[in-house]
């Protein structure tokens, strides 16, 4: 088999895996998602194995599938987004911004709304009320009318913040 077919192959099995996460069967998921990694690694099926590990709660996994996903493809945003939102699950507030300010960089991405959103939330959550508006506002920028984002935006102009519980997005 050359390795354009099996590229093609390994890309089919990471569209299923990516399938089966979203069907909630993770281990189906991991089991499929490794096939494609063996048969012709991609940084997309080492991240959604990450992610499919994170729904499992097996975090340092998930950090450890996205850093093979940056090794690569280091133009590939998603596992610097993914990285800063589980490291923000763990309370690794600043370990997760260098990784997200990458994500909002990153050549090769087109959800860059998360990792604004994901700042902004740090920033809310430190009280950095500016810092964290200018955040919300380029989250909304490149998705106008993204509901969290909105949210969050308008209760930091209010002058209100009571983000005790940080939420990250994840988002593909």
């Amino acid at each position: 088999m050359n390795d354009d077919v099996r590229r093609s192959e390994a890309l089919r099995l990471w569209a299923e895996g990516a399938r089966l996460i979203e069907a909630r069967r993770y281990n189906d998921a991991i089991i499929t998602l490794t096939r494609s990694i063996e048969l012709f690694p991609t940084a997309e099926a080492h991240t959604f194995r990450g992610w499919a590990f994170s729904h499992q709660d097996r975090i340092d996994e998930a950090i450890a599938e996205c850093k093979l996903a940056i090794e690569v493809d280091p133009t590939f945003g998603n596992p610097y987004n993914d990285i800063g939102a589980y490291l923000i699950q763990q309370g690794k507030l600043d370990d997760a911004i260098p990784w997200l300010e990458q994500a909002t960089q990153a050549e090769r991405y087109e959800a860059r709304v998360f990792p604004w959103a994901n700042l902004g939330r740090i920033y809310a959550a430190r009280g950095d009320r500016p810092r964290a508006i200018a955040c919300f506002r380029k989250a909304l920028e490149e998705q106008p009318g993204y509901h969290p984002a909105l949210h969050m935006l308008e209760r930091l102009i209010a002058g209100t913040n009571g983000f005790a519980k940080i939420e990250s997005s994840r988002g593909r």
